[in-house]
């Protein structure tokens, strides 16, 4: 449980305070700086406007401090202490939703490997709080709740009450997925849906009613959306998709409808379903320049959209809310900005700024007030980010791939050392934005690669090219912008380290293993080494089975599963006979994602064939580098390694 703590607390100068960051010396910010967590986070205003949000990290403490925008005085301070803060929303003016994770087994559950995310809502004001679901509140015959929360709560307001429909687990024999109803007011709870093994969501309008669910059978592969007909939930479309299935993202922009995402051939669509009749009408055109949906608070519509890439673009469909963001964004003359949060009447913006000039920040911005503020450094020590550069450049086989390039301070763009920094997933991108990894890597004097290779999800079409890739072009993509970097003078090809996590962990290994010749050392965090072993794993982890996930992978490595011998060959492990460059793997002991054993396993075959290999073991860290002190660990063994195995030029 959150505690209350009644002694002062340190208020960013939230209010008045002098905008931008102090000047940094051109000496290197403190890797403590970069690899501890942020000092300001998940700054949110309440839906009025009249109070702000946000946490604050010391060390490995954490608080969520709420301050009054009125008066400019700390309302609470709830202390998190090490738990791992996920989310913190506002349910009403006065209540927040802090959403945690855990890897330890909830109640009711034992031997289940898995992330089990909980949810706490807490009274401002009153400094009540309660667990959403309750755990283990008897309901209907012998079912209990869980307190285990599997997807956002949707927040409606129903005869002068805050109420929750949260989608999250009851017992019956086994966890199964089910819709809480949760009156904040009253305390009550029950189930107004209980669903199946293949239940995924459900969506439920302004008036309290369940009116769609979405439903996916991972083993007969059978997708299926159903809408609110005659009472009852009933099916409008289905089908058969092994992978790609219909997913709804919310209500339509339009009355009764709601917004489903498809994906059809190479492209990926957005179409509103009729809750009258149950039609899907045709591709909406603005998927086309849009990435994902933004939602009114009030309404739950979609009324925009966002572009995301190195120009992250916000649109409304609204012309009134377009003028109110537009006017944000002529307020801060053309800095990069990311829409944070904002109040019901699109009044007040919350944004985060990244910029040479300026820093890396979190300003308030106040229209009819006229006014901005600033709510603090996003990180302690007035971080400048560094230049991040976008470029593009042609794969092997002609595909252009496009990528960025952080540069370090003080040097000539001229032979540097290199760091190829790969993301996760695989199916994720970089944009750019602020990151404290390659970031801090610039910071030490190197130029950073950040590539998005095909696999990465810049379109449906350009995810569509790595299936079948994984170590093969999804691998040469990456040596292809090193030689490209080289041929342009940038950097020195004799000087060029891998490293990544999750996905770029393996992409790490398979650089020194399949893909010899490019690397002087590798920095594996979390990453996967035995396909074989990994893909077994994944058969029988989980409560439902994994299926879908599976087959989600084996698309991407080109084999028919578990058993297919061609995973030998995209396998690091099975050709450490060829590493001759020296290798850090690191792994967090509570990972759910990347078992810990990949990292075991692969370090034993490095040693038994007398490579130059070195394991950090980070204690009770998970896949996602949660904890303060072990992600600077993380941070703090890479350079110390990179360094002696690659070290930077002076500035």
């Amino acid at each position: 449980m959150l505690q209350i703590r009644s002694s002062a607390f340190f208020i960013i100068a939230l209010i008045g305070a002098a905008g931008g960051a102090a000047d940094v010396a051109t000496a290197a910010v403190p890797l403590e700086v970069y690899g501890r967590l942020p000092l300001i986070e998940d700054v949110a205003l309440s839906p009025d406007g009249s109070r702000i949000a946000y946490v604050r990290t010391t060390q490995n403490t954490r608080v969520i401090a709420v301050v009054s925008l009125l008066d400019k005085k700390l309302i609470t301070a709830l202390n998190v202490g090490d738990q791992k803060l996920r989310t913190v929303e506002w349910a009403d003016d006065r209540r927040l939703m802090v959403e945690t994770s855990s890897t330890a087994p909830q109640w009711g559950v034992s031997g289940v490997e898995s992330e089990w995310h909980l949810l706490q809502v807490v009274d401002v004001v009153s400094h009540k709080s309660m667990l959403v679901p309750n755990p283990g509140a008897r309901l209907r015959g012998d079912f209990r709740s869980m307190n285990v929360v599997t997807g956002r709560a949707m927040v409606r307001h129903l005869g002068g009450h805050t109420v929750l429909f949260v989608p999250g687990l009851f017992l019956d024999r086994r966890p199964l997925p089910a819709l809480f109803r949760v009156d904040l007011d009253s305390g009550n709870q029950k189930i107004v849906s209980r669903g199946s093994a293949a239940t995924k969501s459900w969506l439920v309008d302004d008036g309290g009613n369940v009116v769609a669910e979405q439903d996916y059978d991972e083993k007969q592969q059978r997708w299926a959306l159903k809408i609110l007909r005659d009472g009852r939930l009933q099916e409008a479309v289905s089908g058969y998709e092994a992978i790609d299935f219909p997913r709804i993202l919310g209500f339509g922009p339009s009355a009764d409808t709601l917004l489903v995402q498809t994906v059809e051939g190479e492209e990926s669509v957005w179409r509103l379903l009729s809750l009258k009749d149950g039609a899907l009408g045709a591709p909406m055109a603005e998927h086309k320049v849009l990435d994902a949906p933004i939602e009114d608070h009030r309404t739950h519509r979609v009324i925009g959209g966002l572009h995301v890439g190195s120009d992250a673009r916000y649109v409304f469909f609204d012309p009134h809310v377009q003028q109110q963001w537009d006017a944000v964004m002529h307020t801060f003359e053309g800095e990069p900005l990311h829409l944070v949060s904002w109040s019901d009447d699109f009044q007040k913006f919350v944004v985060q700024i990244e910029s040479p000039e300026h820093g890396f920040l979190y300003e308030l911005a106040d229209l009819k007030a006229g006014r901005v503020v600033s709510v603090g450094e996003v990180y302690e020590g007035g971080i400048k980010p560094l230049e991040v550069r976008p470029i593009s450049y042609a794969a092997s086989d002609g595909l252009q791939i496009s990528a960025f390039l952080t540069l370090p301070s003080g040097r000539a763009e001229k032979a540097l050392p290199l760091i190829v920094l790969v993301h996760g997933g695989p199916a994720r991108h970089d944009t750019g934005a602020f990151g404290w990894w390659p970031q801090a890597l610039a910071d030490q004097g190197y130029a950073v690669l950040q590539a998005n290779y095909r696999g990465s999800d810049l379109s449906q079409r350009f995810l569509a090219a790595g299936f079948g890739q994984w170590g093969r072009k999804m691998q040469t993509d990456l040596s292809d912008g090193v030689r490209y970097l080289a041929n342009e003078g940038i950097i020195n090809p004799a000087r060029v380290c891998i490293v990544g996590a999750s996905y770029g962990g393996y992409a790490a290994l398979a650089g020194a293993t399949l893909d010899p010749g490019v690397y002087r050392c590798v920095v594996s965090v979390a990453g996967i080494a035995d396909l074989q072993r990994f893909e077994q794993w994944v058969n029988y982890k989980g409560i439902y089975g994994n299926d879908f996930e599976e087959r989600y992978w084996a698309r991407f490595m080109g084999v028919s599963g578990a058993s297919d011998p061609l995973l030998d060959s995209i396998s690091p492990i099975k050709h450490v006979d060829v590493v001759n460059v020296p290798i850090l793997l690191i792994h967090g002991r509570d990972d759910t994602v990347v078992p810990f054993e990949q990292s075991t396993l692969m370090r034993d075959a490095l040693q038994r064939a007398k490579k130059d290999v070195e394991f950090v073991a980070l204690q009770h860290e998970d896949h996602w580098l949660s904890h303060s002190e072990t992600r600077l660990q993380m941070l703090q063994a890479s350079v110390a390694f990179l360094r002696a195995h690659n070290p930077p030029d002076p500035p």
